[in-house]
């Protein structure tokens, strides 16, 4: 696996995720997840696990949306687990992840709730 930057901070986690995105880097967003992290994706089911984050990624990507960078709202930390949100483009709701910080510093994505990815297949 390439080296990768690191997000040392839980709000490099939707700047890496937009710059890894819009390059088509499915691996690179999921390394952006724990090991065992779970995303609600596709619509009212649940991707589980980053080797299948990293498959859904690759179909997502294969249709080459374009993520804008968006300013994140403020992040809630408590320890090592913080809470990230970004306005959502519609203006209702928001999308949410649950991040924890790892032994060396770095931050990663445990649970994701995104407000909307293009369709898959």
């Amino acid at each position: 696996m390439p080296e990768y930057e690191k997000a040392m901070r839980p709000e490099d986690l939707t700047r890496l995720f937009v710059e890894r995105s819009n390059a088509g880097d499915a691996a690179g967003v999921a390394a952006l997840y724990e090991e065992d992290a779970v995303m609600a994706y596709p619509p009212g089911t649940t991707t589980v696990g980053r080797e299948a984050i990293r498959v859904l990624w690759e179909e997502v990507l294969a249709h080459a949306p374009r993520f804008e960078p968006e300013a994140p709202l403020p992040t809630l930390v408590s320890g090592d687990v913080a809470l990230t949100a970004t306005p959502p483009g519609d203006g209702a709701g928001a999308r949410a992840q649950v991040v924890r910080r790892q032994s060396d510093g770095s931050w990663l994505r445990l649970l994701d709730q995104p407000e909307f990815l293009p369709p898959v297949g």
